[in-house]
């Protein structure tokens, strides 16, 4: 008997009638021969509620205390969802991150799955269970609760699916799949049947919402074929796999964007040698995800470096590089929140000359003015005005042609 896993997110669980829904969905798979692991998220926006209550008692919650509060939004979907199974007539059991053994680094709010224990969940297969399983949560060594960060019931859904030898790994949202581009913001946008781990991989961080990044990113590692569909419909959705299963190779397979951004600049530092390695040191300690950085040339022995993080690290990145500006004899730190980033992605950009030219070119035909760039070998992004974020969606899909991409 082969293996499925499916994670469910937020919006598929937010009521009562939609619970039953995917318990019918998750029913008809275990009917139909497959063992049967589901990952479910919290119910609708209920993390973010938790955390809005967290700061009407506090500015800055202690990060244990929020891993604590945040957990509870899963355990409500898991125990719903199985009473729905069980009303189906299908035996079915919930289990925390901590029943199950996902072991995490102890970096509150943002950890890492270092470990999956598959022997509890291999017994209650064994006796023909359908296991329901908490996203987003694991525990330290020593028991304490931790979470995965935004998104992370996709990374708990390939950790599982990954430690269980999975056939498949099933990601079902509100959307059929994975677009050419946002199709709230570009109404020409089209549905990819199929994309490389790499391109995906690209896509979320750069802003690609439908996936979480680390969790492409695991997929890659351990080769677990991810498949992104509907709950609403059996529309086939999107196969994300091996890039030599992925034809024909695209120069460009997609335009995101993320909203989610905030600039950190920190003016006239010296120009010497391990001025960087302390700022992104003292970023890293504070565990601050850094994306894009831009160096200025050195003027006078001094240079302006910038660089880009979440908008929720930017009150602690401006805070740290301050500190930094301060021992090194550096100027002003400013942090500006009014920015956003849209990227090009695609497997062909590697051998293909002129991608840049024609994203530069495009964004400047639209009036969209480019405040910082950054390349990869099928990524480029650009940071612009968040004013400015949709004529850049729009302009870059339609100068690359992806109205017609499949």
């Amino acid at each position: 008997m082969g293996l499925i896993v499916q994670k469910y997110g937020g919006s598929s669980v937010a009521t009562s009638e939609r619970l039953r829904h995917v318990a019918s969905r998750v029913a008809a798979t275990r009917r139909g021969g497959s063992n049967v692991v589901v990952v479910v998220s919290a119910p609708g926006h209920m993390t973010d509620e938790l955390i809005a209550r967290a700061r009407e008692i506090s500015s800055r919650p202690p990060a244990r205390e929020l891993d604590m509060l945040m957990a509870v939004g899963e355990q409500i979907s898991i125990a719903l969802l199985s009473m729905a199974v069980q009303e189906m007539g299908e035996q079915a059991i919930s289990l925390t991150g901590g029943q199950v053994r996902i072991v995490t680094d102890g970096v509150h709010t943002k950890a890492r799955i270092l470990d999956v224990d598959r022997r509890r969940i291999d017994a209650e297969l064994a006796q023909g269970r359908i296991v329901i399983v908490a996203g987003f949560q694991g525990v330290t060594p020593e028991d304490e609760i931790t979470t995965l960060g935004r998104g992370g019931s996709d990374v708990t859904a390939v950790a599982l699916a990954s430690a269980l030898g999975a056939d498949q790994c099933e990601i079902y949202t509100d959307v059929p799949g994975v677009f050419t581009a946002d199709p709230r913001i570009e109404p020409n946008a089209r549905q990819l049947a199929r994309l490389s781990y790499d391109e995906m991989l690209e896509m979320a961080s750069s802003g690609a919402v439908v996936l979480q990044a680390r969790s492409v990113e695991y997929a890659k590692a351990y080769r677990v074929r991810m498949h992104v569909r509907s709950t609403w419909s059996d529309a086939p959705g999107t196969l994300v796999e091996e890039a030599s299963d992925v034809e024909p190779i695209r120069t460009v397979t997609g335009v995101t964007h993320d909203v989610d951004v905030a600039r950190v600049t920190i003016a006239d530092v010296p120009d010497i040698p391990g001025i960087a390695h302390r700022i992104f040191s003292a970023l890293a300690d504070r565990h601050i995800n850094v994306d894009m950085i831009v160096r200025a040339a050195s003027r006078g022995g001094k240079a302006d470096i910038s660089f880009t993080v979440t908008r929720a690290d930017a009150p602690v990145a401006e805070e740290t590089t301050r500190g930094i500006a301060l021992e090194v004899g550096g100027g002003e730190v400013v942090a500006v929140e009014g920015v956003a980033k849209v990227s090009v992605v695609g497997a062909g950009m590697a051998t293909n000359p002129g991608v840049a030219a024609k994203v530069f070119g495009a964004l400047a035909a639209a009036g969209v003015n480019i405040q910082m760039i950054s390349t990869s070998e099928i990524k480029i992004s650009c940071v612009v005005s968040a004013e400015e974020i949709q004529n850049a969606v729009r302009a870059l899909h339609s100068a690359f042609d992806l109205e017609g991409v499949r």
